[in-house]
């Protein structure tokens, strides 16, 4: 897949240090990308990328929310024009984009990593299941493009979603599910792209696991201050769950790295302490309830057509009446998140029935900037 060769010095027209929105495919004029290159880049050396795939085609979001972590520590990024929802022609995109890229620019061939938001993460992940050669999957917002349930994956996963994210139970099921490396960073907000801040972490635990791979030189400072960070974070976690989780993962993330002999018997600890497990507990029984809630309204829509079709619109219309007014509350809770969590999702799905559709009009949120 990956034709890393006859790499030719970086052409005038692709500035490094800064993005470029339209990198027209020389091969596939119908073709583009938007492309960060860090600015100490020379085509004496390979660097690894990232391609990167946004549900709308808009290639310039990725790249600006993973500019900074690629500009510290020296990935190119690529974000496809063309790839969206829906498209029948991801096996075109990837060939014009991969090829054009390995034509202009000095890639790693075994650092490639693929990063997607929504649709676009169902895409990166799509084809990192099909692929022998990826590094690593940044998934925002979504998981794989099917409903198989996973156990192993042959690459390290960092995933996303926000508290109000439709796709956040799914996402966290992912999570219970997979028994190989990956990351789940929970984080406020709704469906939809990483900020750069986050980006940052994913890129900084893909290193470490680059260099626990053998796929990148270790590099000891780079580890220490990664390690100080994740350390200072621990300290500003909010709760006891939090606190446990980022110890575990601490313990994780930097074994055959560094001593962690000491956080993984703190991380143990944690994970008797009575306060944890009634958190976590807390958390099965909202996702039980999320899970519930869905399932319920779901199986009322598919009642429309019956004869108690009155009286199933009235449960549905007041049930999305009291979601609306629990997802309006100015006061974030968990109540709040699990509303607007079902509601975006039931609206995402919509209706053929005029009159359901009327209401899912009424109550639904406004969309979430990507």
């Amino acid at each position: 897949m990956w034709l890393f060769a006859g790499v030719t010095a970086l052409a005038a027209d692709l500035p490094a240090g800064e993005i470029i929105d339209r990198v027209t495919c020389a091969a596939d004029p119908s073709q583009s990308y938007a492309l960060f290159v860090p600015s100490d880049y020379t085509p004496s050396r390979t660097w690894p990328v990232i391609f990167a795939f946004d549900p709308g085609g808009r290639g310039r979001t990725p790249v600006e929310r993973y500019q900074a972590a690629a500009e510290r520590y020296g990935y190119i990024v690529v974000g496809s024009n063309n790839s969206r929802n829906g498209s029948t022609e991801i096996s075109r995109i990837l060939a014009a984009m991969t090829n054009d890229v390995a034509q202009r620019l000095a890639v790693d061939p075994r650092r490639v990593y693929l990063a997607g938001m929504s649709g676009g993460a169902r895409t990166a992940l799509g084809i990192a299941l099909a692929s022998k050669d990826i590094a690593g999957v940044i998934a925002s917002s979504a998981g794989y493009p099917d409903d198989r349930v996973r156990k192993a994956l042959a690459f390290p996963l960092f995933a996303t979603a926000g508290t109000d994210d439709f796709n956040h139970l799914e996402m966290r099921r992912l999570d219970r599910e997979l028994s190989t490396t990956h990351r789940l960073v929970i984080f406020t907000g709704g469906h939809v792209w990483l900020s750069s801040d986050l980006a940052l972490q994913a890129v900084e635990w893909m290193e470490l696991q680059s260099m626990k791979a053998g796929l990148k030189a270790r590099d000891t400072g780079e580890i220490d201050r990664i390690f100080a960070s994740r350390i200072a974070a621990v300290d500003t976690a909010k709760s006891d769950v939090d606190t446990f989780r980022a110890v575990r993962a601490l313990a994780e993330d930097f074994q055959e790295l560094r001593d962690v002999s000491t956080l993984a018997a703190r991380a143990s600890e944690l994970g008797r302490d009575a306060r944890v497990r009634a958190a976590l507990q807390s958390e099965r029984d909202e996702d039980r309830r999320e899970e519930n809630m869905l399932r319920d309204i779901t199986s009322k829509a598919a009642r429309l057509s019956s004869d108690d079709r009155l009286a199933v619109l009235n449960h549905l219309r007041q049930q999305w009446r009291d979601l609306s007014a629990q997802a309006k509350n100015p006061a974030d809770s968990t109540q709040r998140q699990l509303a607007r969590r079902v509601l975006s999702a039931l609206s995402a799905d919509g209706s053929n029935d005029a009159d359901y559709a009327k209401i899912i009009a009424e109550y639904r949120l406004p969309r979430s900037p990507g």
